[in-house]
């Protein structure tokens, strides 16, 4: 035998030394098919190593397959099929544009409307709430959950939403998922590629791409003062996705009025359906919370979506929707084979924490705080930027438009505000189709969630600095 049981930087064993020099010996065709290995002692005596290191580095070989044993014989190469390329493995290396790299974002400043504040989220009480939930449902983590979640879970979210929304609906009409692209997902696989959606634009790109890639025909509607535009649904569409409590990204309110135009084109053809997305509706400043589209539908005509990721943590990706009686049957006849995508302990956690009133009390806590935030940006930016500065100043959700006036295109703004690590989204982000943009105006969706109140006057300065002279 031709081993030299060289040492390596890896600090293997002396068995996973022996293991890794006859396999790439027997895939080098070093060692031929059916040919005989010594004996586990002649070999460990060659190596000067214990015949219980060369055990287990023929025990390792026999279970992936490089040699087999005859009783009583010994050890015989198997016979392998040579690769058919002769690549060797540094040959296979990612392609640079595929690798990734850590993004740096020491010293940056954000105005992202993704994020939510969770420095004062109540870690305590959920640590709690998580260690009820592993009290009390240790059988029910151990197995496989219904696949629209669990009924405890549902049924509280369902208590809740009918209380802080209008919601009408029963805890089985929900479907509890890890986001809110998965959940629309398995929906609108239930539909025939004859379907026609349509959504407002600026929109919700990312829905807008989703339903691009399964195939739908996506039609987009523009926005008025009164939100998504009526003149603009075809009487072809199906499925309307909207935003009517905080039109995103524009923050526009529905009105009522609106809302009963939008209702009523909806039972004017089988099959229709509008798809409320009500992703921030818990926060509302100044008046009470507006109703839901859902709480005024009377034909069951309406898909309700929400998301804890606004109000709790976003990265427990927590979403769910509230489907009328007849999709419903459609979506369990289609969908019953999956399994739920939330973590269970996640899910049961959530439940007490909503049982005992946590979640409503961090809910007015943080209501109090975003607003104070929402008030400090818009005051700084009227400060710096004077008539120079249009807000759309609408009380509502984690996140406000912006217009500025300036000289400088998109592309030359954009390239200057990250020079200053400040983090903020125009509007060129959420415009589903393209379209010419005025060219003395940048509009900025300003989220405030994240950003901490001393450093608010920071991050007006940057973004003073990136428009420049040319404000």
């Amino acid at each position: 035998m031709f081993l030299t049981l060289k040492n390596n930087d890896r600090g293997d064993y002396i068995y996973q030394r022996i293991y890794m020099e006859l396999k790439d010996h027997i895939l080098n065709e070093n060692l031929k098919a059916h040919e005989k290995l010594p004996s586990k002692r002649s070999l460990a005596n060659q190596l000067n190593v214990s015949v219980n290191s060369v055990t287990n580095a023929y025990e390792q070989l026999i279970a992936e397959g490089y040699i087999y044993t005859k009783q009583r014989r010994g050890y015989y190469v198997e016979n392998i099929m040579p690769f058919s390329s002769t690549k060797m493995p540094n040959d296979n290396e990612l392609p640079t544009d595929l690798k990734e790299t850590t993004n740096d974002r020491e010293g940056w400043l954000s105005f992202s409307h993704m994020t939510a504040d969770i420095s004062k989220f109540p870690f305590d009480k959920w640590l709690q709430c998580q260690s009820e939930a592993l009290k009390n449902h240790k059988k029910e983590l151990s197995e496989i959950p219904h696949f629209q979640g669990p009924f405890l879970v549902r049924e509280s979210i369902a208590k809740m939403i009918t209380i802080s929304r209008g919601i009408k609906c029963e805890p089985e009409q929900i479907v509890i998922g890890s986001g809110t692209q998965p959940l629309i997902h398995t929906l609108m696989e239930t539909q025939d590629n004859e379907t026609v959606a349509a959504m407002e634009d600026p929109g919700y790109s990312r829905i807008y791409t989703l339903l691009k890639n399964m195939g739908f025909d996506v039609r987009t509607l523009n926005i008025d003062e009164k939100g998504a535009s009526i003149k603009g649904i075809n009487s072809d569409i199906n499925f309307l996705f909207i935003t009517p409590s905080h039109q995103f990204p524009t923050g526009k309110i529905m009105p009522v009025s609106r809302r009963i135009e939008l209702l009523n084109w909806s039972t004017e053809k089988p099959n229709r359906y509008i798809v409320e997305d009500d992703y921030d509706s818990e926060f509302k400043y100044e008046t009470d919370s507006i109703p839901s589209l859902q709480s005024l539908d009377r034909n069951q005509r309406v898909i309700y979506t929400g998301t804890f990721s606004k109000t709790i943590l976003p990265g427990l990706r927590v979403s769910y929707m509230v489907l009328p009686p007849k999709l419903l049957r459609e979506y369990r006849n289609r969908n019953q084979h999956l399994i739920q995508s939330g973590n269970l302990l996640t899910l049961y956690t959530l439940h007490y924490f909503i049982e005992r009133g946590e979640y409503t009390r961090h809910l007015k806590k943080m209501n109090l705080i975003y607003e104070r935030k929402r008030r400090k940006v818009i005051d700084e930016l009227v400060q710096t930027f004077g008539q120079d500065v249009e807000i759309e100043n609408i009380p509502a959700g984690l996140h406000f438009l912006a217009r500025i006036k300036t000289n400088l295109s998109y592309k030359q703004f954009e390239k200057r505000v990250d020079k200053e690590k400040l983090e903020v989204y125009s509007i060129r982000r959420f415009q589903l189709k393209k379209r010419n943009y005025k060219k003395d105006k940048i509009e900025l969706v300003i989220g405030f969630a994240n950003i901490k109140e001393e450093q608010i006057s920071e991050a007006v300065y940057r973004l003073s600095k990136a428009f420049g002279e040319s404000i």
